[in-house]
């Protein structure tokens, strides 16, 4: 009986000591988030801003020094002109007749997750590039700390160990 009654509170502390989710504050941690603003929520918007995602994203892990917070900052700060240029050729390969402007700015932004990854609604710094107009969805992720260039999956590849579990094999099996 008390292996049945056991079971539930072993498997509900498993998963809270396990679970790969984090949660960022937006005060007193020093974060960039970047935004992608397509034109339109049309298709071929939602499309082409993900290509100049990828182009960005590329370019910016190959560039950036994301050491510390200022390295990161000034670092895309000098680089928002081959950013926009960047951004416009994928536009006009793409045969869009629209073009891009990217700025860093210091925006409210809403709570939202990457992977498990939660960031808090506040305000933060952020590289913004909007194609054409900006009025579609986007697409954002975090360049400092570097979430942007990990792999989705944030917790892959990580290995839990439970005592907890160890325990319970150990004298219930």
């Amino acid at each position: 009986m008390k292996k049945y009654i056991f079971i539930p509170v072993i498997v509900c502390l498993i998963i809270n000591l396990c679970g790969c989710a984090h949660t960022i504050p937006d005060e007193g941690y020093m974060l960039i988030r970047i935004h992608i603003r397509a034109q339109s929520n049309s298709a071929e918007d939602q499309a082409v801003k993900l290509k100049v995602r990828d182009a960005v994203t590329e370019y910016l892990e190959s560039e950036l020094d994301v050491g510390d917070f200022s390295s990161a900052y000034d670092g895309i700060e000098k680089r928002l002109g081959e950013i926009k240029a960047l951004s416009d050729g994928v536009l006009e390969r793409e045969g869009f007749g629209y073009r891009s402007e990217a700025r860093m700015t210091n925006e409210m932004f809403p709570a939202r997750s990457y992977g498990g990854i939660v960031v808090e609604s506040g305000y933060y710094d952020a590289l913004i590039i909007e194609l054409g107009s900006g009025e579609g969805d986007n697409w954002w992720c975090v360049i400092y700390p570097p979430l942007c260039f990990l792999e989705a999956e944030a917790c892959s590849g990580v290995q839990f160990r439970s005592k907890i579990a160890e325990l319970w094999n150990k004298y219930f099996d």
